[in-house]
């Protein structure tokens, strides 16, 4: 840049600031609007920013500024050249460079513009200083009012929340440049709120200025203004509505609901004949609070006789008293309870304002009712002895009516007919006898119901057990525990034990039975003793030797048991030993066997040799069976291969009904025995003519009547056929054809005195089946 060049650069408010230390001022002058300022760049202009006021109220256009050149002689020679964003439309520069804005600006809509700034000769239009960038800024005015724009604003906050406790927030935005002067600063002030809230003036937050009982009031609405200018006069403002909600805190303890404030007391009623789990009443107790706050459980306190119970109805919050046990007008009609109301969940920032219970008490009374009568036990237990008489006491029952004791009861058994038919029970005084002789080892308990009816009210009915046991009387004597099964070795020596016994009784005895063995007779005294073991048990003895099977195959010995009833009983139980064949231990097995044989009055080689007969007859019979078997096979067979159809498939094309030698039909059949071959039965020429040129054959025709002929003959006389009557099917051809039958049943030779040269002029399609029948003639020549 030449250093003699200058630019001078008016300006509308405020000076322009250096922006480089090499940056050298020549002069300055002050204006009414502006200072004008020269400054020489060493390396190129550089232009502090333009300022232009908008929605200026002045006449259009408005001065911004002036550049003017060191070389401007003021003579009109040079031209200045205003370039970028709203020259000419927005902003012009005349001769002398001053610059003016045309029109009003909105800062809210551009904020800035960037202009370029040229000196030219007028005549060579030549630059006389190189073009320089600029900025014109939009300087604000305070054209904006503050706005909420996140309203409107709903907030919540815990009651009882201490002093200083934030709310929330509330923000404001102005329009206008938070950079210039005071137009966007905002101030907050609380225009309705007092004295429960406060709010901080810079940042909008709303606190708590006091302590407050959602009880008492659960909203509040709180009115913030928002002032820019930072609250000075002529400052726009705007305002917003807070609506605070006071959420709730467990506070408040539980207070019941005193019907009768000064005996605090809840009065409920119950029927005497009511039955257990009777809802008696409803309790509630009042809790200011709310939701779980307000949530309570109720206790019963101080009820030793544990008659009545509570529960808590979570969703009434309601105590539920209900009836444990049964109440009795006569034994007590009334009744005192204490029932605790708790609160279920305690805060514990509010214990010291006391425990979050309350008591009360209430009065129950029992109603009277007319009851059914009522039986001195619940369950009576008797005893009586069995094989007593008819008749016999076994005890008594009693019942009363408590509302009337003057009321008779009738007295009845209901349980089954045929206890029915063993007790019976007087109507009137409740003792019950035997109506025949019970027998303690059937059943040693019997259990009866017995009822007792009001005579005055015959619907109010009562009901008691009674169970009834049967006592033994020794009235059994005793047996053989079980079936003994005893063998004796022939060759058995003196003292050896073969069995060992014992008995049972069925009665049944105060102390332990206590049984005695030994022999009834002396009959088998000579071969066999009996030693009691003092334990209810016994064992058999041989008393000498010699023992043999011919001589005496059993010994029957009567033993006799006795046992230790009052008065003792005694019974003779039969013990048969069998004489067995074996040294001196017995085989059990063996012995059974022999024994066997001997009721059978047969010797071992007796049965082998019936059993050997017995195996050859089911061996023949066996044998039998199978052969008649596999002969019914074999004809079903045939018979299946006789009349079952065979089906063969094959793609070569034939000569028609002419070819008869294509295949060989017997290829097909599986049996053995094949049907032969008969030739063909010759027809005369003069039948085949005729019955070709008929126009009908009917079954009044000779030629149809002697086909039918021939084929029955054939049918008869071909050994293959089945031996019944079948139905045979065959075809008839008919005439109107110019090409004649290709039936061979009208062919007046065989297939032996046939000529199949004919089928070599047939054509390639018949090709294969000339060369078959062709090479079969040549074989039979």
């Amino acid at each position: 840049m030449n250093c003699s060049t200058f630019l001078s650069l008016v300006l509308a408010l405020v000076q322009l600031q250096l922006c480089s230390p090499t940056t050298q001022i020549f002069s300055a002058q002050k204006t009414d609007q502006s200072y004008t300022t020269i400054r020489r760049v060493k390396r190129g202009w550089v232009w502090e920013p333009l300022f232009v006021t908008e929605e200026e109220t002045s006449t259009m256009p408005m001065y911004v500024g002036q550049l003017k050149s060191d070389l401007d002689k003021e003579d009109g020679s040079l031209q200045y050249i205003l370039t970028g964003e709203g020259a000419d439309s927005i902003f012009f520069i005349n001769e002398h460079g001053k610059i003016y804005v045309r029109q009003k600006l909105d800062r809210e809509k551009k904020s800035f513009y960037i202009l370029r700034a040229q000196v030219i000769n007028r005549k060579t239009r030549h630059p006389i200083e190189p073009d320089s960038e600029f900025i014109i800024k939009v300087r604000d005015i305070n054209d904006h009012e503050p706005q909420f724009l996140d309203g409107p604003y709903v907030a919540t906050v815990p009651e009882m929340s201490p002093e200083g406790t934030s709310v929330t927030q509330v923000t404001a935005t102005d329009g206008d440049d938070p950079s210039y002067g005071n137009n966007a600063r905002l101030l907050y002030s609380l225009i309705q709120g007092q004295p429960y809230f406060s709010v901080e003036p810079k940042t909008g937050v709303i606190r708590m200025t006091s302590q407050m009982d959602r009880e008492t009031k659960d909203q509040y609405l709180v009115v913030i203004q928002a002032k820019d200018m930072v609250g000075q006069a002529g400052a726009f403002s705007a305002t917003a509505t807070v609506t605070i909600n006071l959420s709730d805190v467990n506070d408040n303890p539980p207070k019941f609901q005193q019907i009768f404030v000064s005996l605090g007391l809840y009065y409920l009623n119950v029927s005497e004949e009511a039955p257990v789990g009777t809802t008696v009443g409803r309790l509630l107790a009042e809790d200011s609070d709310i939701g779980e706050n307000a949530a309570m459980n109720y206790f019963i306190e101080e009820d030793s006789s544990d008659v009545f119970g509570i529960i808590t109805d979570r969703e009434t919050q309601e105590g539920i008293i209900i009836l444990k046990k049964r109440v009795d007008y006569e034994s007590k009609r009334k009744h005192s309870v204490r029932v605790k109301a708790v609160n279920r969940y305690i805060d514990d920032r509010f214990l010291k304002e006391g425990p979050f219970e309350d008591i009360t008490i209430v009065q129950i009374s029992v109603v009277d009712a007319d009851e059914p009568p009522v039986f001195t036990l619940e369950s009576y237990v008797m005893e009586i002895a069995e094989g007593v008489v008819s008749g016999s006491l076994v005890g008594t029952v009693s019942a009363r009516d408590l509302d009337n004791d003057d009321s008779s009861v009738r007295y009845s058994i209901v349980q089954g007919l045929h206890l029915k038919r063993l007790f019976s029970i007087n109507e009137h005084n409740g003792t019950i006898i035997t109506t025949e002789p019970l027998d303690r080892e059937k059943a040693s308990w019997h259990n009866i119901t017995v009822t007792a009816t009001e005579t005055r009210n015959p619907e109010k009915i009562s009901e008691a057990n009674v169970y009834i046991q049967v006592l033994d009387v020794n009235d059994h004597a005793p047996e053989f525990s079980k079936y003994y099964e005893t063998f004796v070795c022939e060759n058995a020596v003196p003292g050896q034990l073969i069995q060992n016994i014992s008995a049972v009784d069925k009665d049944d005895s105060a102390e332990n039975h206590r049984f005695y063995f030994s022999l009834a007779q002396a009959t088998n005294s000579s071969h066999f003793t009996v030693k009691d073991n003092q334990d209810n048990t016994a064992g058999i003895f041989t008393a000498g030797s010699g023992f043999s099977r011919k001589e005496q195959f059993y010994f029957f010995l009567p033993i006799l048991i006795l046992d230790n009833g009052s008065p003792p009983l005694t019974s003779t139980n039969t013990l048969t030993v069998t004489v067995c064949d074996c040294d001196t231990e017995v085989n059990t097995l063996y012995c059974r066997y022999g024994a066997f044989l001997y009721s059978i009055g047969l010797s071992t080689e007796a049965l082998v040799a019936v059993l050997a007969c017995l195996l050859i007859l089911l061996v023949f019979f066996l044998a039998i069976i199978g052969i008649r078997q596999q002969r019914k096979k074999t004809l079903f067979s045939e018979k299946v291969e006789e009349f079952r159809e065979n089906i063969v498939r094959y793609d070569d094309e034939g000569g028609g009904e002419e070819d008869t030698e294509a295949f060989d039909i017997s290829a097909l059949r599986t049996r053995a025995v094949l049907r032969t071959h008969k030739p063909r039965k010759k027809i005369t020429t003069e039948i085949h003519s005729l019955y070709r040129q008929s126009l009908q054959v009917g079954p009044d025709s000779a030629i149809f009547r002697q086909f039918i002929s021939e084929k029955l003959e054939e049918a008869n006389t071909d050994p293959s056929v089945p031996p019944y009557d079948s139905l045979q099917t065959y075809a008839f051809e008919g005439t109107g054809s110019l090409a004649g039958s290709l039936s061979s049943l009208g062919s007046n030779t065989s297939d032996v005195d046939q000529n199949y040269e004919y089928l070599v002029g047939w054509g390639p399609p018949f090709k294969q089946l000339a060369g078959m029948y062709t090479s079969q003639r040549s074989t039979r020549d």
